[in-house]
């Protein structure tokens, strides 16, 4: 048994943990016994903030209290609610706080950006997206092309990993720009893939797709709070995001959005209008002539619903109370290193790791496959589950599992790791 391989090592990292008082800013689930839940599933759902639930609360007590006049009262009135947000989102995604809105979710704001920034013509219609993106992802994109009139099957090109691998090699990604981009209209491709837990070069992506005239986005729902970016330098042309994974704004809540500042002015730009993109000034002159607002608030419809957006200022608050994403990201290189080594010392023939070693191109997840005859990961998986670890499957053979740098500690990774081999273990007995 390695040194690593302890529970006294691993509680010893912890107490070394400048972070580690931020797990006291979440409620942990029980298990049964009343121990905490081996939570390592955040780039699924995130743990509640206790932030999240006390701003909630005090929104119910303003709504309580003051009726419609809370739209104007009280240091958080709901009229500016989503500008509270623009801060910690600018923050979080590397851009301007003119460049970011709370607004809808992932998929809807994906769709809406699509009006604005996939406008195919007869010789540039195609959308580059992964073979192997998340499915609401390609539903979008297949529905798009075939509202404009396109057969997907000739309009979409997809990215594969070379035969025997799982990961897309950055040089592959280029060379389909370059061959296929004077056909192409839209770049569209994840920040992190979620099934792998890759991280693609953003700025390399954009950089090659602007060079051959595409417009490029980016899906960020497993990149947001968990890697930092940049993306007013790096320039994509938009960006999309949910805030319940590594963001802990609860099931379902309100999404973000970055639009580029180049396109903030450009008042010809196709879009889909709703009143809160109006602009402010003149909005509640209730004309009938759209007059959108200066950034990306202009993308807005409706004004949002101010519970959810409550949690999520209670989660960027936390978010700040760590010190920031890059704070985060630096426990984070640590906790996915620690729980690497434990899985290459202790169980490297019955584990395979499918997320890239190289720093730059990992988040917190690891995306792992089982290497064990007569068993797949399914089994190994509801094993692990049982004994008190939630992470998730996702088909056809992976066990996701993130440690989240806001409150998982190096003790779970080590508990995780024993499990997860006892598990093994009794599957070949």
């Amino acid at each position: 048994m390695s040194t690593i391989f302890s529970l006294d090592y691993a509680k010893n990292l912890d107490s070394q943990d400048p972070l580690k008082a931020i797990r006291d800013e979440f409620a942990i689930p029980k298990q049964s016994n009343g121990d905490d839940e081996i939570y390592l599933c955040g780039n699924s759902l995130g743990l509640q903030p206790k932030l999240a639930a006390e701003y909630v609360n005090d929104e119910l007590t303003q709504w309580r209290k003051l009726g419609v006049k809370g739209h104007f009262s009280g240091d958080y009135p709901w009229m500016p609610y989503h500008e509270f947000l623009s801060q910690g989102f600018a923050d979080l995604v590397g851009a301007k706080t003119s460049e970011v809105v709370s607004m809808n979710t992932l998929t809807a704001n994906l769709h809406f950006m699509m009006v604005s920034f996939y406008r195919p013509t007869p010789t540039r219609h195609k959308i580059i997206i992964e073979d192997h993106a998340f499915p609401s992802d390609h539903y979008a994109v297949e529905s798009q092309i075939k509202y404009h009139g396109f057969d997907p099957t000739e309009s979409m090109i997809l990215l594969k990993p070379r035969d025997g691998e799982e990961i897309l090699r950055d040089n592959d990604i280029l060379q389909a720009i370059q061959e296929h981009g004077d056909s192409t209209a839209l770049i569209l491709l994840p920040g992190v893939q979620y099934y792998t837990g890759q991280v693609l070069d953003m700025e390399a992506i954009t950089k090659a797709g602007h060079a051959k005239g595409c417009y490029v986005g980016f899906d960020l729902a497993h990149a947001a709070g968990n890697i930092p970016m940049k993306l007013h330098q790096w320039g994509p042309d938009f960006a999309a995001w949910c805030t319940y994974k590594y963001l802990n704004s609860g099931p379902g809540s309100v999404a973000g959005c970055f639009v580029h500042e180049r396109h903030h002015k450009d008042k010809a730009l196709p879009r889909f209008a709703g009143w809160w993109g109006h602009d402010k000034e003149s909005r509640f002159k209730m004309e009938n002539s759209f007059v959108p607002t200066e950034s990306a608030e202009a993308w807005q419809l409706s004004n949002p619903p101010i519970l959810s957006l409550a949690a999520i200022r209670g989660s960027l608050d936390t978010v700040a109370k760590a010190g920031g994403i890059e704070k985060l990201r630096e426990k984070s290189l640590k906790l996915t290193a620690y729980l690497r080594q434990l899985l290459e010392t202790e169980l490297s023939e019955e584990v395979n790791i499918l997320t890239p070693k190289l720093e730059k191109a990992s988040g917190a997840q690891l995306s792992l496959t089982i290497n064990l005859h007569g068993t797949d990961g399914k089994t190994i998986f509801d094993a692990i589950e049982a004994a008190g670890v939630t992470c998730d499957f996702r088909y056809p053979n992976v066990i996701r599992v993130a440690p989240v740098p806001q409150y998982n500690s190096f003790e779970d990774c080590y508990r995780f790791v024993d499990i997860l081999k006892q598990a093994i273990e009794g599957a070949k007995a």
